[in-house]
């Protein structure tokens, strides 16, 4: 009995850890798109509404897709140096950064300047699928070559406009022409808005094929990034995601002057990643400049018979190139150097003073492990 009661929870464990877990009570299992739902969902790329329904067969505006795309990519946190102009967005936008970056990536093709953007018109089946196929690296293939792929499966192919035929031809040929299931034969409806599920399911087959065959510039983007600098012992990568383990020790150079005899404990102090944090193989986990911040933890001064001086930093913060702030707890005790004769001087005497000056560079020890996305140096929390 006992045996058959952990088999059964071993069974209910793995099933918890497999299968998505499902929040939208308009979703079940049985959905022809739940699998992609409940993974995108798991990923942050798509959300349900505050009443905590997902609404499938609602439609998803031009802003929205850009934002789920670009999510979707993992390129949320890139810098775009020269935005175009829409008439009808400004940087104010809430959906104004995505929009840009999904220009920025070739995924949608950029009109002239000052040309609106129309955020608010619902993307259609058309739309949606050119930006997954504008997102990799294809094959050519002529407009007579899509029709001929596009017509063994689907009825409507000569109300597909001129300038889908290609990208759906692609699609078709990569298996990401999605479609609700049905009895009939397949239509593309390339014109109709695209709904959530299918809109979920095209961005689900994008990312799967981005990982393989990205664009140029998400493949550049998507590159683990390699510098010099000092090699963090022990950390590791797995795909793009390196870890500092905890226990690892980095260096930090100080900004401000701290000292045994003059500091008092919670006292804040701000440093700096003198140089790159990377991996033996030279992935760069944390960037130069990389600002620090903390406090004091422990002061004691140097007294003669008593004493030698205690000075221990307690690190909370960091400030990544990326301007994101992240909790990074780390300690590390302000020793001397000393030869033989100083270390029997002062472990006789006592009295030592320790003195941190501006730029002095400082060790501390990690207490959690650090999760950064090597292609962008951004720190997964």
């Amino acid at each position: 009995m006992k045996n058959l009661f952990k088999f059964a929870l071993s069974a209910l464990i793995t099933l918890a850890i497999t299968v998505p877990v499902f929040a939208y009570p308009d979703v079940s299992r049985e959905h022809w798109a739940a699998k992609q739902i409940g993974e995108l969902t798991e990923k942050g790329v798509i959300v349900g509404y505050p009443d905590g329904t997902f609404q499938p067969d609602e439609n998803v505006t031009r802003a929205e897709f850009a934002s789920m795309a670009i999510k979707a990519l993992g390129q949320e946190h890139t810098t775009v140096a020269q935005p175009v102009r829409f008439t009808d967005i400004d940087p104010a936008f809430w959906a104004y950064d995505a929009i840009q970056k999904a220009l920025y990536f070739d995924l949608i093709s950029c009109p002239p300047e000052g040309q609106p953007f129309r955020p608010d018109d619902t993307v259609t089946r058309a739309e949606s699928i050119s930006v997954a196929v504008n997102a990799l690296t294809t094959e050519q293939i002529s407009n007579i070559k899509a029709k001929e792929v596009l017509s063994k499966k689907f009825s409507d192919v000569n109300e597909v406009p001129e300038w889908f035929l290609i990208p759906a031809g692609k699609a078709e040929i990569l298996n990401m022409l999605v479609t609700i299931p049905s009895k009939e034969k397949a239509k593309i409806e390339a014109g109709r808005p695209a709904t959530r599920a299918e809109v979920t399911a095209i961005l689900y087959d994008m990312m799967e094929q981005a990982k393989l065959n990205p664009n140029a510039k998400l493949a550049e983007a998507m590159r683990k990034k390699t510098g010099e600098g000092y090699v963090v012992e022990n950390a590791f990568v797995q795909g793009s995601i390196g870890t500092i383990p905890a226990g690892a020790v980095v260096p930090v150079k100080l900004s401000n002057y701290v000292s045994s005899q003059s500091s008092q404990p919670g006292e804040i102090y701000t440093a700096s990643a003198p140089e790159n944090y990377i991996t033996k193989d030279k992935f760069i986990l944390v960037y130069k400049g990389s600002n620090l911040k903390g406090q004091l933890l422990d002061v004691r001064s140097g007294k003669w018979f008593i004493r030698n001086g205690v000075l221990v930093l307690d690190n909370s913060l960091i400030t990544t190139n990326n301007d994101q702030t992240v909790a990074f707890a780390g300690v590390g005790e302000i020793t001397k150097n000393r030869n033989w004769f100083m270390k029997i001087v002062r472990a006789t005497l006592k009295g030592e003073k320790l003195n941190v000056n501006p730029e002095d560079v400082v060790y501390i020890k990690l207490l959690k492990p650090i999760k950064v996305d090597l292609t962008n140096g951004w720190i997964l929390e």
